[in-house]
């Protein structure tokens, strides 16, 4: 653990411009730069950076945060690796505390595995400078329109044919033995000595998602070799069924474009990123896993497939489909032509050119399964009826309760299907997955082995409904939307308050109902009364979040500067990205009525927190009543009669409130 005294020492040293114009080109205009948004695509800048502040905004997209939040939004770290960043950045020394002897050895041992693996990066890079690796490697790579730029950007290289040439390399710069073998670099021979795991192969590094290397994928030249690649075996630092091929060097792409393109092998991978494709992945030397979806899912909800366009292809892209769907993304595929794959389909075409075919024959999965499963079923009834089946199958694996209702009635008038047929068979497929899957979990609570049964093998996590269960953080299109919609402006309203103006005093005149001659209130200080008396809090799960961490730095003596820096480098992302947004947003009340009467922005303050008070009191009526009138739908006269003695009264109350708001007016 990174101690808060070091922490601290991160925080105070940090200047935002220096951590952003690391990723970003920033010009300076007057106090702030500004730049093209990293976060979306755009051609003119919105993308604003204060010094003053220490804060991020976009006007276009509205992302906006700390330099810590600009780390763990641009890059994907996690909060302790943007603290890392940092700290290396300005050559701060973390010393951790509070680790047991194991867990320093195991963090120990972790780090030596992956230097060990940098260091074999750096040898295998190395070689295709001179002998064998110029002539055989860098030859290879320039044969398949590898260029220079792109060999060194990923760092590929060549394994020697010599039987220890790593080895001896790596015992020469004091690597131990142990750990050549436990990153799978070197093997036992059947004699006990120890020999290269990759010779005369290319090398392709695979790096972790912060940029590590952490194992390498290895083609044979020869033809004769059945073993055409050799992949690094699991370790401590590597799980191939974890990781994704190049996705360190595509993740912030795949979030700027909101899209990220999967295909099959190191080589399609590499010249697609040549081209100018940036947002493209590759399994590593395996079929797509759970795993790795949900690892793309950290970066976007939508994914495409390109596959070749030959049996192989469509089968694996058939296969992919579910799985994809199943982890609540959306999914697109565009098969190549036949003979085709993505390396070779993009040598002799421009970007533009890949580009428009991807645009022209990306098809949606209903599209693409449905005109593949129905050419095969031309004539052939029973075949049909068959492929509806499936098409509703994949579907009932959808999360989304809306998504699979689009879907069921376009597939109703695609195959010219009674809708609620397809409703049926979908329920039908759903329920048992369910009941697998509760199977599966209950067999491994009780930790019993067994087999997986065929769909829970397929779909190994729980069905994810629409609402969030527990206390987990709400989604990012559902971050700033209020569960409670009649409450959403107001409550929006006082967390700007809050975050714009919570340190700023109160001076009431003395013919106001709030003078108080004892007292100066501040903004919090009247926000946080007004609400703790009604004993209600803010509706929203993440606003009502922001809203007890600012009135507990509040309740500390902090000063609003300290406190919204405070807020913004918090590792509850959602909390401090909610900060970020009312802290930076501009004022949106209606409150033109009252600006001609405001001679400052403090009259202005003391004009309209109370009355933002008063609204939210009035809100929360309307929430109340509507709650009742709903409630009467579905239930008895005799037990309507306490709910309509209530909703006379809190409509007098509500008539009171918008009276007295009408007055201020």
């Amino acid at each position: 653990m990174i101690p808060k005294e070091t922490v601290d020492l991160i925080l105070d040293t940090v200047r935002i411009e220096d951590i952003v114009g690391d990723f970003v080109t920033l010009k300076r205009r007057g106090a702030n730069y500004v730049a093209c948004c990293p976060f979306h695509q755009e051609k003119t800048p919105s993308f604003y950076v204060s010094p003053s502040k220490g804060i991020y905004k976009c006007f276009g997209c509205g992302k906006s945060g700390s330099a810590v939040g600009f780390l763990m939004e641009h890059e994907h770290n996690s909060y302790v690796e943007a603290l890392r960043y940092i700290a290396k950045r300005y050559n701060i020394e973390i010393v951790e505390e509070e680790e047991s002897p194991e867990e320093l050895a195991s963090r120990q041992r972790s780090e030596s595995l992956m230097l060990v693996s940098e260091f074999a990066q750096k040898f295998f890079a190395d070689q295709l400078k001179s002998g064998e690796g110029k002539d055989v490697g860098l030859a290879y790579y320039h044969s398949r329109r590898l260029e220079d730029d792109t060999i060194e950007k990923f760092g590929l290289g060549w394994a020697p044919s010599a039987r220890t040439a790593l080895l001896d390399a790596a015992r020469k710069a004091g690597y131990k033995d142990e750990y050549l073998l436990d990153a799978g670099l070197v093997v036992k021979r059947e004699d006990g000595t120890l020999g290269d795991k990759f010779r005369e192969r290319v090398m392709f590094p695979i790096q972790s998602v912060s940029g590590r290397t952490i194992a390498f994928s290895g083609r044979t030249l020869k033809a004769d070799n059945p073993a055409k690649y050799v992949n690094s075996p699991d370790t401590e630092i590597y799980r191939k069924s974890n990781i994704l091929f190049g996705i360190y060097f595509a993740k912030s792409e795949i979030s700027r474009q909101d899209e990220c393109i999967i295909v099959e092998g190191n080589i399609d991978y590499v010249m697609l990123q040549q081209l100018g494709i940036h947002n493209v992945v590759a399994p590593c030397g395996t079929a797509l896993t759970v795993q790795q979806i949900r690892l793309i899912h950290k970066f976007t909800e939508n994914v495409l497939l390109m596959n070749d366009g030959d049996s192989a292809g469509i089968h694996a892209s058939l296969k992919d489909i579910d799985l994809i769907l199943y982890e609540g993304l959306n999914v697109r595929v565009v098969l190549l032509p036949e003979g085709e794959d993505p390396d070779s389909f993009s040598k002799g075409r421009s970007l533009e050119e890949v580009q428009a075919y991807i645009a022209a024959n990306a098809k949606d999965f209903l599209d693409f399964k449905s005109d593949i499963l129905l050419g095969e079923a031309a004539g052939n009834p029973l075949k049909k009826a068959n492929f509806v089946n499936d098409i509703a199958d994949t579907i009932a694996r959808i999360p989304d309760a809306v998504k699979r209702s689009v879907y069921v009635n376009t597939a109703a008038e695609k195959f010219d299907v009674a809708p609620d047929i397809l409703f049926a068979r979908v329920k039908t497929t759903r329920d048992r997955l369910l009941e697998d899957e509760r199977r599966e979990r209950e067999r491994a609570a009780r930790g019993t082995d067994g087999a997986e049964s065929p769909s829970s093998a397929l779909l190994r996590n729980p069905v994810r409904e629409n609402a969030p269960e527990g206390d987990s953080a709400p989604s990012a299109s559902a971050r700033y939307t209020p569960e409670n919609r009649i409450l959403a402006a107001v409550e929006g309203d006082i967390l700007t308050f809050l975050l714009q103006h919570g340190c700023e005093e109160l001076h009431f005149e003395t013919d106001s109902p709030y003078y108080d001659p004892d007292a100066t209130d501040t903004v919090a200080g009247f926000i946080a009364s007004a609400i703790e008396s009604t004993g209600q809090p803010l509706a929203n799960s993440g606003f009502r979040r922001v809203y007890d961490a600012y009135l507990d730095l509040y309740d500390e003596g902090r000063q609003q500067d300290e406190i919204i820096r405070t807020l913004l480098d918090s590792p509850d992302r959602t909390l401090a990205e909610i900060a970020g947004e009312f802290s930076t947003r501009p004022y949106q009340l209606s409150v033109k009525r009252l600006e001609s009467s405001m001679t400052s922005e403090q009259s202005w303050l003391v004009a309209y927190v109370p009355r933002a008070m008063l609204t939210l009191a009035e809100r929360r009526v309307a929430s109340r009543l509507e709650e009742i009138r709903r409630a009467l739908h579905d239930i008895t006269s005799e037990e309507s009669l306490p709910l309509l003695q209530e909703m006379t009264k809190l409509q007098k109350r509500q008539k009171k409130l918008k009276d007295t708001l009408k007055k201020e007016d």
